[in-house]
């Protein structure tokens, strides 16, 4: 019997965790924390395994809404072996042991909420098992129904540093995990690899599914959009702002303005970045033979920047414009873009510029939905009048809608479990594929619901 249950994520980015049943052998894929919620809506559901066997959790990649539960899962199945990338390990004994502070700041908010400790950490990292990409590994669990095991191979998900999408094997069943994944490339990753052979089950991120691409541009277009549009805010004397996810997406603009720079094509200034991004950012330096990536000659600590932590007056940005790339990407509350967006709504000559993905209920959703002239509550005692501009730029991470359809063709899968994504991304993906394939089982995934993939 080859069940699934999803624990998070199923209908949302964030929490992203999923159960399998593979003939008696518990296994969950990824184990994220809601970076949107607090104390124990943020965490999957792990009550729903108290009637089930968990013996291995396999991590598809380090950002926290795939990772960040894991030290409150072992408090309760503390015998759980992990499993995940050299990078992802590499990246996490940074953003589990930064999450620390995180959490703890919680804490006083939610009664009898368990937080966790720097040793915890320790201990966590120190039981993960690291594989390779395209390294075969055979396990079972203690109270596996049949003698045959069950294979894992990791393939590169060009996502992030470390990004995995899974593959298990089982009897004649090949079932795929495609985790967040990004199969055209950026500008360090040079894209997902994809098996070779056709897969039984595919599980696939949706997160892109309701977003029009033709509105959207491609890499270079966006590139010189963005080029575009930072020369005249650096022209006219203002600053930039720059909200990022410190792992992965902090890499790839930093990157981009270096490029645009160094080219002539883009006004040089000083470029401001700092944090936990600027410790990740060696990471996909030692790491970058070792991943599918665009120009391993390139490095990243090859680029001059400054540490915004070294500004104690924020009006130095009035008299020398500047590229600030600070986290976090969604400008949550209490964080150095947070610090930064209050002082930058309020100057005219200045602009935010949107690049990644922004959670309906953040601050930096509100951002990017405003426009100058537009009331803004930053919090329940401060409304300010927007001064500066608000751009717009879409440089995914994520696969595109279309490239997620070109997955399902290619692996040609009996069934789809779509996941990470809302209705409508969904409803798009689901009914393209029916489109094309109508015999294909296709399931969107909700919390709590089981589906039934072997009996």
């Amino acid at each position: 019997m080859i069940k699934f249950l999803p624990l998070g994520g199923a209908d949302e980015i964030g929490a992203s965790c999923y159960y399998l049943d593979i003939d008696g052998t518990g296994i969950l894929l990824d184990c994220g924390i809601h970076p949107q919620k607090k104390g124990y809506d943020s965490l999957p559901d792990f009550s729903q395994l108290s009637n089930f066997n968990l013996d291995f959790v396999i991590i598809s990649h380090a950002h926290q809404d795939h990772i960040g539960a894991l030290p409150f899962l072992i408090k309760t199945f503390p015998h759980v072996k992990i499993i995940a990338t050299p990078q992802t390990i590499e990246v996490a004994r940074l953003t589990l042991h930064n999450a620390v502070h995180i959490i703890k700041g919680q804490i006083s908010d939610v009664e009898n909420f368990p937080a966790y400790t720097h040793e915890e950490v320790d201990l966590l990292l120190r039981s993960v098992n690291e594989l390779g990409y395209g390294i075969q590994y055979s396990f079972s669990g203690m109270r596996s129904e049949k003698a045959e095991p069950i294979k894992l191979t990791f393939y590169d998900a060009g996502h992030i540093i470390g990004s995995a999408s899974i593959l298990l094997e089982y009897l004649d069943e090949r079932i795929f995990y495609t985790g967040d994944i990004k199969l055209s490339k950026q500008t360090l990753l040079a894209g997902a690899t994809l098996p070779e052979q056709r897969i039984t089950t595919l599980i696939t991120e949706t997160t892109y599914g309701s977003t029009d691409t033709k509105l959207i541009g491609n890499l270079q277009t966006e590139i010189s959009r963005f080029v575009k549009e930072a020369n005249a805010i650096l022209g006219a004397g203002g600053s930039i702002l720059i909200p990022v996810f410190a792992l992965g997406k902090m890499q790839e603009i930093i990157s981009i303005v270096s490029k645009e720079i160094s080219k002539g094509r883009l006004t040089e200034v000083p470029i401001y970045s700092g944090g936990i991004g600027n410790l990740i950012s060696r990471i996909y330096d030692s790491n970058r033979y070792k991943v599918n990536y665009v120009n391993p000659n390139y490095e990243l600590s090859d680029i001059k920047t400054n540490s915004y932590f070294d500004i104690v007056d924020l009006s130095k940005f009035q008299k020398n414009p500047s590229i600030v790339i600070a986290s976090s990407g969604m400008i949550l509350e209490n964080t150095t873009s947070f610090k930064f967006a209050r002082f930058w709504l309020k100057q005219k000559l200045f602009s935010i510029f949107i690049v990644g993905y922004m959670d309906p209920t953040s601050f930096g959703y509100k951002i990017a939905q405003s426009s100058f002239g537009d009331s803004i509550n930053i919090n329940e005692d401060e409304v300010v009048e927007i001064r500066c501009s608000i751009h717009k730029f879409f440089f995914p991470t994520h696969s595109k809608r279309e490239e997620i359809i070109k997955i399902v063709e290619q692996l040609n899968p009996s069934n789809v479990i779509l996941i990470h994504g809302e209705d409508d991304s969904k409803n798009w993906v689901g009914d393209k594929i029916l489109e094309f394939n109508s015999t294909a089982k296709v399931y969107s995934a909700s919390k709590y619901n089981w589906i039934m993939l072997r009996k």
